[in-house]
Protein backbone atom coordinates (compact mmCIF):
# COMPACT_ATOMS: atom_id res chain seq x y z
CA UNK A 1 0.00 0.00 0.00
CA UNK A 2 1.26 3.46 -0.91
CA UNK A 3 1.52 6.48 1.35
CA UNK A 4 -1.14 8.09 -0.88
CA UNK A 5 -3.58 5.56 0.60
CA UNK A 6 -2.29 5.07 4.16
CA UNK A 7 -2.24 8.70 5.30
CA UNK A 8 -5.66 9.69 3.88
CA UNK A 9 -7.23 6.45 5.15
CA UNK A 10 -5.84 7.02 8.65
CA UNK A 11 -6.97 10.66 8.55
CA UNK A 12 -10.48 9.69 7.41
CA UNK A 13 -10.82 7.00 10.10
CA UNK A 14 -9.65 9.27 12.92
CA UNK A 15 -11.80 12.20 11.73
CA UNK A 16 -14.87 9.94 11.52
CA UNK A 17 -14.29 8.57 15.03
CA UNK A 18 -13.87 12.16 16.20
CA UNK A 19 -17.16 13.08 14.52
CA UNK A 20 -18.99 10.22 16.28
CA UNK A 21 -17.49 11.21 19.63
CA UNK A 22 -18.66 14.80 19.21
CA UNK A 23 -22.16 13.66 18.19
CA UNK A 24 -22.27 11.41 21.25
CA UNK A 25 -21.33 14.32 23.50
CA UNK A 26 -23.90 16.57 21.77
CA UNK A 27 -26.60 13.93 22.27
CA UNK A 28 -26.02 14.17 26.01
CA UNK A 29 -25.18 17.86 26.51
CA UNK A 30 -26.81 19.60 23.51
CA UNK A 31 -24.16 22.28 22.97
CA UNK A 32 -24.38 23.78 19.48
CA UNK A 33 -20.60 23.94 19.09
CA UNK A 34 -20.35 20.15 19.48
CA UNK A 35 -22.85 19.57 16.65
CA UNK A 36 -21.19 22.11 14.34
CA UNK A 37 -17.73 20.69 15.03
CA UNK A 38 -19.09 17.20 14.31
CA UNK A 39 -20.18 18.46 10.90
CA UNK A 40 -16.74 19.92 10.27
CA UNK A 41 -15.03 16.67 11.18
CA UNK A 42 -17.44 14.70 8.96
CA UNK A 43 -16.43 16.89 6.02
CA UNK A 44 -12.77 16.37 7.00
CA UNK A 45 -13.33 12.59 6.96
CA UNK A 46 -15.15 12.59 3.60
CA UNK A 47 -12.41 14.62 1.90
CA UNK A 48 -9.68 12.29 3.19
CA UNK A 49 -11.76 9.22 2.31
CA UNK A 50 -12.05 10.46 -1.29
CA UNK A 51 -8.26 10.47 -1.54
CA UNK A 52 -7.98 7.00 0.00
CA UNK A 53 -10.60 5.56 -2.36
CA UNK A 54 -8.96 7.21 -5.36
CA UNK A 55 -5.57 5.81 -4.35
CA UNK A 56 -6.96 2.28 -4.80
CA UNK A 57 -9.51 2.66 -7.60
CA UNK A 58 -8.50 5.84 -9.40
CA UNK A 59 -10.03 9.29 -9.57
CA UNK A 60 -13.26 10.26 -11.30
CA UNK A 61 -15.30 13.47 -11.51
CA UNK A 62 -17.56 12.51 -8.57
CA UNK A 63 -14.66 11.85 -6.21
CA UNK A 64 -12.86 14.97 -7.47
CA UNK A 65 -15.87 17.20 -6.78
CA UNK A 66 -16.61 15.62 -3.39
CA UNK A 67 -12.95 16.00 -2.36
CA UNK A 68 -12.87 19.68 -3.24
CA UNK A 69 -16.26 20.62 -1.82
CA UNK A 70 -15.87 18.90 1.56
CA UNK A 71 -12.15 19.49 2.02
CA UNK A 72 -11.25 22.79 0.39
CA UNK A 73 -14.57 24.60 0.85
CA UNK A 74 -16.36 23.16 3.88
CA UNK A 75 -14.02 21.80 6.56
CA UNK A 76 -12.22 24.89 7.90
CA UNK A 77 -15.31 27.09 7.72
CA UNK A 78 -17.46 24.70 9.76
CA UNK A 79 -14.75 24.08 12.37
CA UNK A 80 -14.32 27.85 12.74
CA UNK A 81 -18.09 28.26 13.10
CA UNK A 82 -18.01 25.75 15.96
CA UNK A 83 -15.50 28.00 17.72
CA UNK A 84 -17.89 30.94 17.25
CA UNK A 85 -20.68 29.03 19.01
CA UNK A 86 -18.28 27.91 21.77
CA UNK A 87 -17.29 31.51 22.49
CA UNK A 88 -20.67 33.07 21.73
CA UNK A 89 -21.05 34.56 25.21
CA UNK A 90 -17.74 36.41 25.04
CA UNK A 91 -16.24 39.35 23.16
CA UNK A 92 -14.76 36.95 20.61
CA UNK A 93 -17.30 38.31 18.14
CA UNK A 94 -14.92 41.19 17.42
CA UNK A 95 -12.23 38.71 16.37
CA UNK A 96 -14.66 36.72 14.24
CA UNK A 97 -15.76 39.94 12.53
CA UNK A 98 -12.11 40.63 11.67
CA UNK A 99 -11.80 37.06 10.31
CA UNK A 100 -14.81 37.60 8.04
CA UNK A 101 -13.55 40.95 6.77
CA UNK A 102 -10.04 39.62 6.08
CA UNK A 103 -11.49 36.61 4.28
CA UNK A 104 -13.51 38.87 1.98
CA UNK A 105 -10.57 41.20 1.43
CA UNK A 106 -8.14 38.38 0.65
CA UNK A 107 -10.65 36.84 -1.76
CA UNK A 108 -10.93 40.17 -3.59
CA UNK A 109 -7.15 40.72 -3.65
CA UNK A 110 -6.56 37.17 -4.93
CA UNK A 111 -8.89 37.88 -7.84
CA UNK A 112 -7.02 41.14 -8.54
CA UNK A 113 -3.55 39.62 -8.31
CA UNK A 114 -4.15 36.53 -10.48
CA UNK A 115 -6.38 37.66 -13.37
CA UNK A 116 -5.15 34.82 -15.58
CA UNK A 117 -6.56 32.27 -13.11
CA UNK A 118 -9.61 34.05 -11.70
CA UNK A 119 -10.44 36.45 -14.52
CA UNK A 120 -13.59 34.53 -15.40
CA UNK A 121 -15.15 35.04 -11.98
CA UNK A 122 -17.05 38.15 -13.13
CA UNK A 123 -18.55 40.18 -10.28
CA UNK A 124 -18.43 37.28 -7.79
CA UNK A 125 -15.28 38.47 -5.93
CA UNK A 126 -16.80 41.91 -5.40
CA UNK A 127 -20.02 40.34 -4.11
CA UNK A 128 -18.04 38.03 -1.79
CA UNK A 129 -16.16 41.05 -0.41
CA UNK A 130 -19.33 43.09 0.11
CA UNK A 131 -21.12 40.18 1.78
CA UNK A 132 -18.14 39.59 4.08
CA UNK A 133 -18.01 43.29 5.00
CA UNK A 134 -21.73 43.49 5.80
CA UNK A 135 -21.68 40.32 7.89
CA UNK A 136 -18.48 41.38 9.69
CA UNK A 137 -20.05 44.71 10.60
CA UNK A 138 -23.22 42.95 11.78
CA UNK A 139 -21.25 40.56 14.00
CA UNK A 140 -19.21 43.44 15.47
CA UNK A 141 -22.34 45.48 16.23
CA UNK A 142 -24.08 42.51 17.85
CA UNK A 143 -21.00 41.87 19.97
CA UNK A 144 -20.84 45.52 21.04
CA UNK A 145 -24.43 45.35 22.28
CA UNK A 146 -23.70 42.07 24.11
CA UNK A 147 -26.08 40.16 21.85
CA UNK A 148 -25.15 36.51 22.35
CA UNK A 149 -26.85 35.63 19.07
CA UNK A 150 -23.92 36.89 17.00
CA UNK A 151 -22.81 33.30 16.18
CA UNK A 152 -26.06 32.98 14.22
CA UNK A 153 -24.85 35.80 11.98
CA UNK A 154 -21.57 33.92 11.59
CA UNK A 155 -23.63 30.87 10.65
CA UNK A 156 -25.34 32.89 7.90
CA UNK A 157 -21.91 33.45 6.31
CA UNK A 158 -20.76 29.82 6.57
CA UNK A 159 -24.09 28.18 5.66
CA UNK A 160 -24.65 30.64 2.80
CA UNK A 161 -21.18 30.01 1.37
CA UNK A 162 -21.70 26.25 1.83
CA UNK A 163 -24.97 26.28 -0.15
CA UNK A 164 -23.41 28.40 -2.88
CA UNK A 165 -20.40 26.06 -2.99
CA UNK A 166 -22.68 23.04 -3.34
CA UNK A 167 -24.59 24.60 -6.24
CA UNK A 168 -21.41 25.73 -8.02
CA UNK A 169 -19.87 22.27 -7.56
CA UNK A 170 -22.90 20.46 -8.95
CA UNK A 171 -23.16 22.64 -12.05
CA UNK A 172 -19.38 22.79 -12.67
CA UNK A 173 -18.35 21.16 -15.93
CA UNK A 174 -15.00 19.44 -15.41
CA UNK A 175 -13.02 18.79 -18.62
CA UNK A 176 -11.93 15.24 -19.37
CA UNK A 177 -10.73 13.14 -17.66
CA UNK A 178 -12.79 14.78 -14.89
CA UNK A 179 -9.94 15.53 -12.47
CA UNK A 180 -6.45 17.06 -12.26
CA UNK A 181 -3.46 15.58 -10.42
CA UNK A 182 0.00 16.80 -9.52
CA UNK A 183 2.32 14.99 -11.96
CA UNK A 184 4.89 14.27 -9.23
CA UNK A 185 2.87 13.31 -6.15
CA UNK A 186 -0.33 12.25 -7.99
CA UNK A 187 -2.39 14.20 -5.44
CA UNK A 188 -5.39 16.21 -6.64
CA UNK A 189 -5.15 19.91 -7.46
CA UNK A 190 -8.01 22.37 -7.99
CA UNK A 191 -6.99 23.65 -11.43
CA UNK A 192 -10.12 22.47 -13.26
CA UNK A 193 -12.73 24.10 -11.03
CA UNK A 194 -14.35 27.39 -12.13
CA UNK A 195 -12.93 30.56 -10.54
CA UNK A 196 -16.21 31.46 -8.80
CA UNK A 197 -15.96 28.21 -6.84
CA UNK A 198 -12.19 28.41 -6.24
CA UNK A 199 -12.56 31.89 -4.75
CA UNK A 200 -14.88 30.47 -2.10
CA UNK A 201 -11.94 28.55 -0.62
CA UNK A 202 -10.05 31.59 0.75
CA UNK A 203 -13.37 33.01 1.96
CA UNK A 204 -14.14 29.86 3.97
CA UNK A 205 -10.60 28.82 4.88
CA UNK A 206 -9.44 32.20 6.18
CA UNK A 207 -12.64 32.67 8.16
CA UNK A 208 -12.47 29.16 9.61
CA UNK A 209 -8.76 28.73 10.18
CA UNK A 210 -8.31 32.21 11.63
CA UNK A 211 -11.35 31.68 13.87
CA UNK A 212 -9.90 28.40 15.17
CA UNK A 213 -6.46 29.88 15.81
CA UNK A 214 -7.68 33.21 17.23
CA UNK A 215 -10.33 31.40 19.25
CA UNK A 216 -7.64 29.22 20.75
CA UNK A 217 -5.46 32.22 21.60
CA UNK A 218 -8.50 34.03 23.00
CA UNK A 219 -9.39 31.06 25.21
CA UNK A 220 -5.82 30.76 26.45
CA UNK A 221 -5.81 34.44 27.38
CA UNK A 222 -9.21 34.27 29.09
CA UNK A 223 -8.59 31.10 31.09
CA UNK A 224 -4.91 31.42 32.00
CA UNK A 225 -3.90 33.13 35.29
CA UNK A 226 -3.41 36.72 34.18
CA UNK A 227 -1.03 39.47 35.15
CA UNK A 228 -2.47 42.76 33.90
CA UNK A 229 0.45 45.06 33.09
CA UNK A 230 -1.64 47.35 30.89
CA UNK A 231 -5.24 48.07 31.84
CA UNK A 232 -8.09 48.36 29.33
CA UNK A 233 -11.85 47.80 29.24
CA UNK A 234 -14.20 46.69 26.46
CA UNK A 235 -17.30 47.34 28.56
CA UNK A 236 -20.02 48.57 26.14
CA UNK A 237 -21.61 50.62 28.94
CA UNK A 238 -18.76 53.14 28.85
CA UNK A 239 -19.00 56.21 26.57
CA UNK A 240 -18.44 55.29 22.95
CA UNK A 241 -15.32 57.45 22.55
CA UNK A 242 -13.83 55.74 25.61
CA UNK A 243 -14.72 52.37 24.11
CA UNK A 244 -12.91 53.18 20.86
CA UNK A 245 -9.88 54.39 22.79
CA UNK A 246 -9.81 51.20 24.86
CA UNK A 247 -10.23 49.14 21.71
CA UNK A 248 -7.09 50.73 20.31
CA UNK A 249 -5.23 50.18 23.58
CA UNK A 250 -6.28 46.53 23.66
CA UNK A 251 -4.29 45.84 20.47
CA UNK A 252 -1.13 46.48 22.51
CA UNK A 253 -2.39 45.58 25.99
CA UNK A 254 -3.54 42.04 25.20
CA UNK A 255 -0.18 40.82 23.77
CA UNK A 256 1.74 42.52 26.60
CA UNK A 257 -0.51 41.06 29.30
CA UNK A 258 -0.40 37.67 27.57
CA UNK A 259 3.40 37.51 27.61
CA UNK A 260 3.51 38.74 31.22
CA UNK A 261 1.06 36.00 32.23
CA UNK A 262 2.96 33.07 30.68
CA UNK A 263 5.20 32.35 33.74
CA UNK A 264 2.16 32.15 36.02
CA UNK A 265 0.40 29.85 33.56
CA UNK A 266 3.41 27.54 33.44
CA UNK A 267 3.48 27.36 37.24
CA UNK A 268 -0.24 26.57 37.30
CA UNK A 269 0.25 23.86 34.67
CA UNK A 270 3.10 22.28 36.65
CA UNK A 271 0.96 22.19 39.79
CA UNK A 272 -2.12 20.82 38.01
CA UNK A 273 -4.21 23.96 38.58
CA UNK A 274 -4.39 25.18 35.00
CA UNK A 275 -7.83 25.30 33.34
CA UNK A 276 -8.13 22.54 30.70
CA UNK A 277 -9.06 25.10 28.04
CA UNK A 278 -5.49 26.42 28.00
CA UNK A 279 -3.55 23.27 26.91
CA UNK A 280 -6.57 22.18 24.85
CA UNK A 281 -6.70 25.37 22.83
CA UNK A 282 -2.94 25.41 22.28
CA UNK A 283 -3.25 21.96 20.66
CA UNK A 284 -6.30 23.12 18.68
CA UNK A 285 -4.48 26.21 17.40
CA UNK A 286 -1.53 24.14 16.17
CA UNK A 287 -3.90 21.53 14.76
CA UNK A 288 -5.76 24.21 12.79
CA UNK A 289 -2.60 25.91 11.53
CA UNK A 290 -0.86 22.82 10.12
CA UNK A 291 -3.60 21.76 7.64
CA UNK A 292 -4.09 25.39 6.63
CA UNK A 293 -0.39 25.54 5.80
CA UNK A 294 -0.78 22.38 3.73
CA UNK A 295 -3.75 23.92 1.88
CA UNK A 296 -1.72 27.06 1.17
CA UNK A 297 1.20 25.06 -0.19
CA UNK A 298 -1.21 23.00 -2.29
CA UNK A 299 -2.73 26.20 -3.72
CA UNK A 300 0.76 27.24 -4.90
CA UNK A 301 1.54 23.84 -6.42
CA UNK A 302 3.49 22.14 -3.59
CA UNK A 303 1.46 19.02 -2.73
CA UNK A 304 4.23 16.95 -1.12
CA UNK A 305 3.18 17.74 2.47
CA UNK A 306 -0.58 17.89 1.92
CA UNK A 307 -1.64 14.50 3.30
CA UNK A 308 0.86 14.47 6.17
CA UNK A 309 -0.24 17.92 7.35
CA UNK A 310 -3.89 16.84 7.21
CA UNK A 311 -3.16 13.79 9.34
CA UNK A 312 -1.12 15.74 11.89
CA UNK A 313 -3.85 18.38 12.01
CA UNK A 314 -6.65 15.95 12.86
CA UNK A 315 -4.48 14.21 15.48
CA UNK A 316 -3.74 17.50 17.26
CA UNK A 317 -7.35 18.70 16.99
CA UNK A 318 -8.58 15.41 18.46
CA UNK A 319 -6.07 15.62 21.32
CA UNK A 320 -7.04 19.23 21.97
CA UNK A 321 -10.73 18.43 22.20
CA UNK A 322 -10.08 15.39 24.42
CA UNK A 323 -8.09 17.54 26.84
CA UNK A 324 -10.95 20.05 27.11
CA UNK A 325 -13.32 19.23 29.95
CA UNK A 326 -16.04 21.40 28.39
CA UNK A 327 -16.03 19.47 25.10
CA UNK A 328 -15.52 15.99 26.57
CA UNK A 329 -16.57 15.93 30.22
CA UNK A 330 -16.04 12.19 30.11
CA UNK A 331 -14.44 10.07 27.40
CA UNK A 332 -16.34 6.95 26.33
CA UNK A 333 -16.85 4.78 23.28
CA UNK A 334 -19.43 6.73 21.25
CA UNK A 335 -23.08 5.74 21.75
CA UNK A 336 -22.21 3.19 24.43
CA UNK A 337 -21.91 3.21 28.22
CA UNK A 338 -18.27 2.09 28.06
CA UNK A 339 -16.38 4.91 29.82
CA UNK A 340 -12.68 5.22 29.01
CA UNK A 341 -12.13 8.19 31.34
CA UNK A 342 -14.56 9.25 34.03
CA UNK A 343 -16.26 12.58 34.52
CA UNK A 344 -13.83 15.42 35.23
CA UNK A 345 -13.98 18.85 36.79
CA UNK A 346 -11.86 21.87 36.15
CA UNK A 347 -8.99 22.22 38.64
CA UNK A 348 -9.45 26.00 38.88
CA UNK A 349 -12.32 28.41 38.77
CA UNK A 350 -12.76 30.82 35.87
CA UNK A 351 -10.69 33.99 36.22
Amino acid sequence: MSVNFILPAATALLAFVFCLALLDQWRERHHAFQLVWAGGMLFFAIAAACEAIAATGGWNDVLYKAWYLTGAVYTAGWLGLGTAFLLGRTRFGYSFAVCLFLAGLFTFLTWQKFPAIYGGAGAAPVLYFLAAGVLALSVAIATYFSDERWPRLAAVAVVGASILGLVLTIVAVIPAPGYALDPTTHLPVADLFPPTLRLLTPFMNITGAFALVLGAVFSVYVFMPKKRVLAYSLDPEQPFDHFLFNMLISVVAIPVNFVASVPGALRAFASGRLHSRVPATVLIAIGAFIPSLGDTLNRFGDTAWFDLFKFLGVVLLFLGFLVSVEVFQEVRIPFTHVVLRGSRREPTSLP
